[in-house]
């Protein structure tokens, strides 16, 4: 029976199992036993068990072989791969074309959506649509981007567009469901769980060192585990397809070794400045170390390259203060150096770390104490000291239990429940679309509100620390509304321009039209309208701007109708001078404006005769007892709308006019009498006789011009 002090400790890795006894007493820790089985098929793949009866055989022989120095074993603690985490880059974006200032929530918000792509991403590699079946246990944000230009922060920062791209890791609940399932089958229960990086990480990297910017990698057979400390907190996992194996095959292929006598030939060099190998041939060559490593360089730099390069990745795109290199593929010669060559650090900043590092910690004699037994050990000293636990609690009524690799967050839950954080904002409103003068414009909605996020029914913040038990409640933000625009919003301040017409000065602002109608700078917009604004820029713009339709009336070609025929009257037209020029109405206008539009002739009903070349009278001059009388006669009459017009009368553009001649005989005596007033002297005696050049006429005789007129009276005779 297994002691409280004692704990049993397996490393489940891809070719073999460790299983260590480990006891402890305070803050001292004594290997008691370790022992390695290897698969005998492949039941493990990169960290995921595919065989869980194949694992848990394997698990059953090593339990019933320490059961028999140790005594009964129950319960056990173990640590999920590292190469079964899952790391994936993802981006997102979103509009903030008219947003306020981006707050540290907005970004958040925006980080967190990032993570669920790169959770969809994992899901997606995994033929998988649940991607809350992926546990985020870390991520680092790579680049900022403001309008697809990278920013350092986006904190109050304004734009079109702001996006994020992150590099997050995951680990499949399946991974530790499956470890799960394999312990119960070899009789065995969980006693605590713990990440194999974190494990390396906590027996060589203290609390106390994680504000350095370090990188631990594990370089076992199969893959190269890499976890990064910075600012107290592993910030990023990943991993490497590439490690021990790599370097056997090279090792393998220059000396036509087997791969066993190639893997043996491999740690020798570790220890050995010359080793002897019998190949496939039969031969025995005995080769120095240094010849060796030359041969099997280009496998050694590939290592490192791909080692560096994913270490960057991780670290944002820079280089660690330092390396630590555990795991049994961390002796490979020269790798140390030629990685330290890749990082750009110096030699001593890239060492390999072995069991003996950890402080408080002794071996059994039979028991290596090398950099391949690190993550065995940390193991149980993590699980002991500080397992990851279970955390229950609830997201909208639905029961989330995660594994506190970390300090979990309200962010953590959301993520953790298959919540779409985008969703959870408000709907922006619906745009409009305007036209404005020929150009066409999106107005978008009113943005969105941000969601509501209650902690056991209090406000919170995404950033804050869940405990086991809590309630979290995340409800959809309002949705946004249309727009409220006036049309002044779209434009800049409008000039004032300034034109003299006739004399007058006058101001000339900007014309607005909406839909074809006349509209105001205050007028609110609204979905396809089509709007425009502009300077007048001819001398008939100008004049309508103005109202002065008046003026605007003279520029217009002067027509009548005239007995049912129209008739174009150039003499009634207007003289038009622009800056003392003769201009025409459609001229365009100069900064300065000068107009002037007088009549050219008076349109009156005497001048249209004229311009017809008609007579309103016909007259003659007479004498008529030797006064000089001139007497007429209407020629032609011209009528509009039923009225006949006197000479004086004024002609309109447009007018409907007809003229009709008159009679045309020829005056006669009698129309003296029209003109002259005749009296009967008091002396007259009998009829009176009328001559007309001094003979005799009749009131019926025809008269002509300068004909003279007389009425003679006969005289009465004196008494005697």
């Amino acid at each position: 029976m297994l002691q409280d002090e004692k704990v049993f400790a397996l490393d489940i890795g891809t070719r073999s199992v460790v299983g260590i006894i480990l006891e402890e007493s305070g803050e001292q820790y004594h290997v008691l036993d370790l022992v390695l089985k290897e698969h005998q098929d492949r039941a493990m793949v990169d960290g995921q068990i595919h065989d869980i009866s194949a694992v848990a055989k394997v698990i059953s022989e090593m339990k019933d072989q320490l059961e028999k120095t140790h005594g009964k074993l129950k319960k056990v603690c173990v640590a999920a791969a590292g190469r079964a985490l899952k790391t994936e880059r993802a981006k997102a974006s979103v509009n903030i074309s008219g947003k306020p200032m981006l707050s540290k929530e907005d970004i958040l918000y925006l980080e967190l959506t990032a993570v669920q792509n790169a959770q969809a991403a994992a899901a997606e590699k995994q033929a998988t649509d649940k991607i809350h079946s992926y546990y985020c246990v870390g991520y680092s944000v790579l680049h900022y981007f403001l309008d697809g230009e990278i920013i350092g922060n986006l904190m109050d920062q304004e734009g079109d567009e702001a996006s994020v791209e992150i590099i997050a890791t995951f680990l499949p609940r399946v991974v530790v469901d499956s470890l799960i399932k394999a312990l119960q089958r070899a009789g065995l229960e969980l006693e605590a769980l713990t990440l194999e990086p974190i494990a390396a990480i906590n027996v060589l990297v203290p609390v106390s060192m994680r504000r350095l910017n370090v990188a631990l990698v594990d370089i076992g057979a199969g893959t190269s585990d890499i976890a990064i400390t910075n600012e107290g907190t592993v910030t990023a996992y990943g991993m490497v397809p590439s490690a021990g194996d790599e370097i056997t095959e090279a090792v393998s292929d220059q000396l036509l070794l087997d791969f066993p006598e190639a893997e043996q030939a491999k740690r020798e060099l570790w220890t050995s400045e010359s080793i002897v190998v019998h190949d496939i041939l039969g031969f025995e060559t005995e080769l120095s170390k240094a010849d060796v490593i030359n041969q099997i360089a280009p496998a050694i730099d590939k290592l490192a390259s791909e080692i560096s390069d994913e270490i960057k990745v991780l670290n944002n795109g820079k280089s660690p203060k330092a390396v630590m290199l555990v795991g049994g593929g961390s002796m490979t010669p020269d790798l140390p150096k030629c990685l330290a060559e890749k990082l750009g650090l110096p030699d001593n900043r890239v060492a390999i770390r072995g069991a003996d590092a950890i402080q408080g910690l002794t071996f059994a004699e039979t028991i290596p104490s090398g950099p391949e037994n690190i993550t065995p050990i940390g193991i149980a000293i993590s699980a002991r000291k500080s397992p990851i636990q279970y955390v229950t609690i609830s997201v909208n009524d639905r029961t989330i239990r995660m594994f506190e690799v970390k300090k979990l967050t309200v962010a953590d839950c959301i993520l953790a429940s298959g919540i779409t954080i985008n969703k959870l904002y408000g709907k922006p409103g619906l745009a409009m679309f305007v036209n404005m003068n020929g150009q066409r414009l999106t107005i978008p909605g009113n943005f969105g509100e941000p969601p509501i996020i209650l902690k056991n029914d209090q406000a919170c913040s995404l950033e804050d620390e869940i405990c086991n038990g809590d309630k979290i409640t995340a409800l959809k933000g309002k949705d946004g509304e249309q727009s409220l625009i006036r049309i002044r919003d779209f434009i800049d301040e409008i000039p004032v321009k300034q034109a003299v017409i006739n004399g007058v000065q006058y101001e000339v602002h900007a014309t607005i039209t909406r839909n074809g109608e006349s509209s105001l700078l205050d007028d609110f917009i609204e979905d396809n309208d089509d709007i425009i604004i502009c300077f007048p820029e001819t001398i008939e713009e100008l004049l309508l701007a103005l109202k002065l339709n008046d003026l605007f009336d003279m520029l217009k070609p002067f027509r009548v109708q005239i007995n049912g025929k129209e008739t174009f009257l150039p003499s009634f037209s207007s003289s038009l001078l622009l800056n003392g020029r003769i201009a025409k109405h459609n001229d365009k206008l100069p900064a300065h404006i000068d107009i002037s539009i007088t009549r050219k002739n008076r349109a009156t009903t005497g001048n249209l005769a004229s311009t017809m070349q008609h007579l309103l009278k016909r007259s003659i001059t007479v004498f008529y007892n030797n006064e000089q009388i001139i007497m007429e006669k209407t020629a032609i009459e011209y009528i509009r709308d039923g009225k006949v017009l006197d000479a004086i009368d004024t002609i309109h553009n447009g007018d409907e006019i007809e003229f009709r001649e008159k009679d045309d005989s020829a005056f006669i005596f009698q129309d003296i009498f029209n003109y002259v007033e005749i009296e009967k002297p008091e002396n007259s005696n009998g009829n009176f006789t009328l001559l007309m050049n001094n003979e005799k006429a009749t009131f019926y005789t025809p008269i002509h011009n300068g004909d003279h007129l007389e009425i003679v009276w006969p005289q009465m005779s004196e008494k005697k």
